[in-house]
Order: C-alpha cells, then sequence, then structure tokens
C-alpha cells in the first residue's frame, strides 16, 4: 500500500473539540504517551475520519520520548506510519527516529521563482515558453537529460555538498543556495551509508521531474494579502509571473527509506520497542541504526536541493530560449526552497526549557517565525517564506510563519492540498484528456508525459488548498502573504 492510499480506520478515536479549527486526541489507550492535537474545520476532519489518519495519529503518540504532542496539520491523510501532514518531536537523547516520520520521498519540497514578468507579457509566448519547459526539464519515469549526467563519484560529492557544488559546476547562480532550507546542504551526509541500489538509481533520477503530483508550473500572483512582507519576498504586484517547482529524491531517496526502513524493523526487536503499528519501525537516535538513517536520510535531502537546482537552472534556460534575452532580465530570482519531508535536530521550548529534539516532518512545512537565525538574513525581520502548492489547476500559497507555530506545531504547518481519493480511485473517476480540455478551456497552457497522471492528479482527487491555507491563517501558525494560480503546468 502506497502513501497516500487510504484505508479503512479500524478503531474509533477519541476526538475532543478544542475550539473551532482545533481537535485533541486524549490518551483514550494504553502506551499513548502525549495526546494528539489535530488542527482542521470540520469539512477537512470528516475526512480524516475516513481513513487512518487520526489512527496514525494516536499511534505515533506511542514513540519512546515524544514530546507534548502528536501533530496533524489540516492537510493531513493516511500515510506510512505517521499521517502525511504529520509532525513529532521526540528528545534528542531519549528519543527515537522513525523513517515512516519522513516518509519515502525524503525532501519532497517546493522552490519559488519570481519574475519581472507579467501575465500580459508571457501570455503571447505562454505556449512555447511551456514547451521549451517541457523539453529542457525531464518529466515523467524514465525520463532524463542526454546532456546532463553524473558519474557515481560525481553523486556522491553532491549528495555531500549539496546545491553549491551545482553551482560550482555553472548550474545556477551564486547566491541561490542563500534562499534554500538549509542552505541547500544538510549536514552530516555520508554516502557510505547509502545502497548501492539507491546510488545506482540516482544516478539516472538527477535533474528530473518525476511524476504522481510532482509539477512545475508558470504561474500568476492573484492576490496579494499582506504587501509588506510580499514586497520583502520579491512578490511585488498581482499579475506578476512567478515559477513554481515540486519535486522531491526520486528513486534515490525512496530507496533510502526502504532499505532503512528493514533497519529499524530489526531495531525494534533488538532495543525492545513496544509500538501499536510495525509502519512507525524506529531506533534511539543514539543508536547506530539511527545514526547511519540520518547520514543516509542527509544525502537524500541534498540529492533533492540539487534536483530542483537542475530543473530551475534549465528553467532559466528555457526563459532566455523564447525570449533571445539573459535569464537574469527577467529576474527568475530564487524566493524560497522548502524541504516537506524531513527530521532534523532543533531546539524549542518544552515543559519550561530549551530542549534538544528531533524534530519529524513528514508532508509538513517549517514555519519559523521573525528572528530565527535559521532563517535568510534578508527575510529574518518577517519570518520564514512558507510554500503551500495546490493541486493541478489551482492555487498555490506563499504564507509566512508565525511565533504561534513555535509553541503548537514545532514550527510547523500544512504542505498542500492534501488527498481527497487514491490515485487509483482517481483513474476509475477521470479521464486525462478530460481533465487537459478543462484546463485549456481556462487558459492553462499543459504538457504532459502521461494522460493518466492527468487523471490521477484532477483536482477533485484533492482538498481544497484554499481551505487547508485559511485553517493555518485562522489558527496563526503561518499566515497568507500572496496567492498563485497556474498559467500554464508541466507534468510528469
Amino acid at each position: 500500500m502506497g502513501e497516500g492510499e487510504g484505508r479503512a480506520p479500524s478503531e474509533k478515536v477519541h476526538l475532543e473539540r478544542v475550539d473551532d479549527y482545533t481537535w485533541r486526541i486524549p490518551r483514550y489507550k494504553a502506551g499513548m504517551r502525549v495526546p494528539g492535537l489535530v488542527f482542521a474545520n470540520e469539512s477537512l476532519l470528516e475526512k480524516m475520519r475516513t481513513d487512518r489518519t487520526l489512527e496514525q495519529c494516536s499511534n505515533v503518540a506511542h514513540l519512546p520520548g515524544i514530546y507534548k504532542n502528536a501533530i496533524t496539520l489540516p492537510d493531513g491523510h493516511e500515510g506510512y506510519g505517521f499521517p502525511i501532514g504529520g509532525v513529532a518531536a521526540t528528545d534528542y537523547e531519549e528519543g527515537v527516529i522513525s523513517p515512516g516520520g519522513v516518509g519515502y520521498d525524503i525532501n519532497c519540497g517546493v522552490r519559488l521563482l519570481s519574475t519581472n514578468l507579467t501575465e500580459q507579457d508571457v501570455r503571447p509566448k505562454l505556449a512555447q515558453l511551456t514547451e521549451s519547459i517541457f523539453n529542457n526539464v525531464p518529466s515523467g519515469l524514465g525520463s532524463r537529460r542526454k546532456d546532463f549526467s553524473v558519474s557515481s563519484r560525481d553523486l556522491d560529492q553532491l549528495v555531500t555538498e549539496g546545491v553549491q557544488w551545482l553551482v560550482n559546476k555553472g548550474i545556477g547562480w551564486q547566491n541561490d543556495s542563500e534562499h534554500c532550507e538549509e542552505h541547500g546542504h544538510m549536514e552530516n551526509a555520508n554516502p557510505e551509508k547509502v545502497s548501492s541500489t539507491a546510488k545506482s538509481r540516482g544516478l539516472t533520477q538527477i535533474g528530473t521531474l518525476g511524476s504522481g503530483n510532482h509539477f512545475l508550473e508558470i504561474q500568476k500572483v492573484d492576490k496579494i494579502y499582506n504587501p509588506e512582507t510580499a514586497k520583502v519576498f520579491g512578490i511585488t504586484q498581482e499579475g506578476q509571473v512567478t515559477v513554481m517547482i515540486h519535486c522531491g529524491s526520486r528513486g534515490y531517496g525512496h530507496q533510502v527509506c526502504s532499505d532503512y526502513l528493514r533497519v529499524m524493523e530489526r531495531a525494534v526487536e533488538k532495543y525492545k520497542i513496544t509500538l501499536p503499528d510495525r509502519e512507525l519501525a524506529c531506533a534511539p537516535g543514539n543508536s547506530p541504526e539511527a545514526k547511519d538513517y540520518v547520514q543516509a536520510m542527509a544525502c537524500a535531502v541534498n540529492y533533492a536541493f540539487c534536483n530542483r537546482q537542475a530543473i530551475m537552472h534549465w528553467v532559466r534556460q528555457s526563459f532566455q530560449q523564447v525570449y533571445h534575452q539573459d535569464a537574469e532580465k527577467f529576474g527568475l530570482k530564487l524566493v524560497y526552497d522548502v524541504a516537506h519531508n524531513i527530521a532534523k535536530v532543533e531546539t524549542h521550548k518544552i515543559e519550561g526549557g530549551n530542549k534538544k529534539v528531533w524534530v519529524h516532518r513528514k508532508g509538513a512545512t517549517r514555519a519559523f517565525p521573525a528572528g530565527r537565525e535559521e532563517i535568510p538574513r534578508d527575510y529574518r525581520a518577517d519570518g520564514q517564506p512558507v510554500l503551500i502548492p495546490g493541486s493541478m489547476g489551482t492555487s498555490s500559497w506563499v504564507l509566512v510563519g508565525q511565533e504561534k507555530a513555535m509553541d503548537l506545531t514545532f514550527g510547523s504547518t500544512a504542505h498542500g492540498a492534501g488527498r481527497m481519493m487514491s490515485r487509483a480511485a482517481a483513474k476509475r473517476r477521470f479521464w486525462g484528456g478530460e481533465i487537459k480540455t478543462a484546463l485549456e478551456k481556462r487558459g492553462i497552457v499543459i504538457r504532459s508525459a502521461s494522460a493518466m497522471v492527468l487523471a490521477e492528479e484532477a483536482d477533485l482527487a484533492y482538498k481544497d488548498v484554499d481551505v487547508v491555507v485559511d485553517v493555518s491563517d485562522k489558527v496563526g501558525i503561518a499566515t497568507k502573504v500572496a496567492r498563485m494560480v497556474p498559467l500554464a503546468v508541466v507534468k510528469g
């Protein structure tokens, strides 16, 4: 069963309403170390009740060393072990690390580029620009660029050094890494902890968009909610063109997760850890198994940062090819790059003091408030940009992290719309050709390697991202800055 493929709940989960957007799962069954905390309105919660999302939230609450609450965000839906849209923090010394709390697509994430163009500027060449991007950016299963390859040695360097390795090769601009989470380079990456199978999968997939819910969109700013912060982020007017890239670590990260889930299943027996679900397989954070996983995970994190970096480089080239002018003329500056599936060491205020913890974000975006040193210097007075992509043909969002998130969600918020139906169900209900026609009637140019993917990713297969964002905004964990809508979509 893949991530996001829902199953009927096997138990009734106890819920207590806190307010219009907050629900508490009390410690209603033996083994729960903390309560669950769910952020949703009535309609989003109703969908969570139809699969194992809430059950998985209560299961996460069993993890050794977990602090405060097991958290489910408004885009929450069933995943592997953790719900997608799940957050948990475990003690750095006494807690555990669980690959299911990161997910298979390690550092699946989003980066946003701003331009100095408007819809009026790009509309006459929109189809040509979309075609150029589709040709330049390998999209879909098995796709690759013949003129871009890395050796095994290159791959090990790339996953160790991150984005700067590509920039030094001329793939990107010198300051790109400044606007990436972790500066595009997670420390402690050690390719010796990555299997040969993962490496062989990664060799051919670096710089590829992939399939599924990954996409590349040319967008326009539809509405600005916070003009001051928007301007700091490079969003200056409604109608401004932006580009959003959504993809992850491809087969490299998937294999790392698969490899270490097997390691962790053995570790559960070795360390005599009691869990309500084998999918939560974990190991103590200070154990050899956990340390190995963290070093391998960091490699996959850096692979994903580099994947998006290469794709961004080819997007810039596409603008240059279509307009016959240097890419810098159009802006095409990186606003930010966020990770959606990751585990990190962070310090948070817990039980009246600062504690070092492992924060698992699985389908969740870091949403740090103003003043945190992890935020790029030019954004630090406002807060971290939060990028929340929508489903195909719908809006995507820029938000900004708020102080309230530090107390409620370990500095996190939602990562997207969240699925309403499985991919199999979507394929039974929708036909790709009809989806394409409907998008084109709305003036959206679409290029896809597969009609099947269009059916799987139909808008109605997802929750309403505007509702998800509204809950985040109302709760106050990350607040609205700007909304974008698609002009063109490239899918694998």
